[in-house]
């Protein structure tokens, strides 16, 4: 990765949350520690992990929704947290656009199709009239959805995957060159998860726009990504190219994920679940005695040392 086509840099990014329950006392939870990883224009980073290590929290924080306790996160050389004025904020928010796990919450079910799309054309590319028509039968074309059938329906008329082609139509409207798809498929009939991750990938090589990539699925995360981070903890604890760090995985929490895939030779018991369960309780316990030192196992392929299993 060369430092002139890096898209966004995130670099020393740690985020704190102070919890103030209703009985107890106060305590402090680290969502993200020290994450350092980047994205190239037109590339794909994957962030892989379980619920509550830190990936979703990594793909807000992106978005400017809160300010990280410490660190930095650069779009295009420039610090986010130092967009001050109403036109930068503007700018940032129209390059990073979000696609969200539900496709129907997503959409405002009081309006069409048609009007999803009309809005951000005229909020950030000023568009009307003729201009207006044109450019919305283009994105929705774009996304492989009929204008005219689609235009006028309401988002509870659409498939579940016609509804995330478009939010990625949106994505498409207000020209984003980064967007961040957090489990965008995990809602989605397994018979159609593969065509909309196909045409995520025919956006990233055809117009060039980037992808923080977040999901609990490997399988996919392998599909569509250049380059894949397993977080855990907080912690990315082993990064690299996909072929490396899924075909040779190292950490072994990395290890865990890939177990987990469901085998069909493999037939499902109790025994095995419990099998499991008492396995990845170890691996959890083995990956919180990290060292924090980082090994490079082969070229571009990144882990982070653990404690011994006593």
């Amino acid at each position: 990765m060369t430092q002139s086509n890096v898209l966004l840099r995130i670099e020393g990014a740690t985020k704190s949350f102070h919890l103030k329950p209703m009985f107890g006392a106060a305590h402090e939870v680290v969502a993200l520690n020290n994450i350092t990883i980047g994205i190239e224009a037109g590339k794909a980073l994957a962030v892989v992990g379980e619920s509550g290590s830190g990936k979703s929290t990594l793909g807000r924080a992106v978005t400017r929704l809160f300010p990280l306790t410490s660190g930095t996160i650069r779009f295009k050389g420039k610090d986010i947290a130092e967009l001050t004025s109403r036109a930068e904020k503007l700018s940032y928010l129209r390059s990073v656009q979000m696609v969200f796990q539900d496709p129907f919450s997503a959409l405002n079910p009081a309006h069409t199709i048609q009007h999803h799309l009309e809005r951000p054309l005229m909020l950030h590319r000023s568009l009307h009239g003729a201009a207006l028509v044109a450019a919305v039968r283009e994105v929705l074309a774009d996304v492989e959805l009929d204008p005219e059938v689609t235009l006028h329906k309401y988002p509870h008329e659409l498939s579940g995957g016609q509804r995330q082609r478009v939010n990625l139509a949106r994505a498409l409207a207000v020209g984003a060159e980064l967007i961040i798809a957090d489990e965008p498929t995990s809602m989605l009939d397994v018979s159609i998860r593969r065509s909309v991750l196909d045409l995520m990938r025919r956006m990233k090589e055809t117009r060039s726009i980037a992808f923080l990539y977040i999901t609990h699925d490997i399988a996919t995360a392998q599909f569509i990504a250049d380059d894949i981070a397993i977080m855990y903890a907080g912690q990315v604890v082993e990064w690299g190219k996909p072929e490396r760090v899924i075909g040779n995985p190292q950490h072994p929490y990395t290890k865990l994920l890939l177990s987990a895939v469901p085998d069909p030779n493999v037939r499902l018991d109790g025994g095995g679940s419990k099998a499991f369960a008492r396995e990845a309780e170890a691996v959890r316990a083995i990956c919180r005695t990290a060292s924090g030192s980082v090994l490079e196992t082969e070229p571009g392929h990144f882990v982070r040392q653990v404690g011994s299993v006593a």
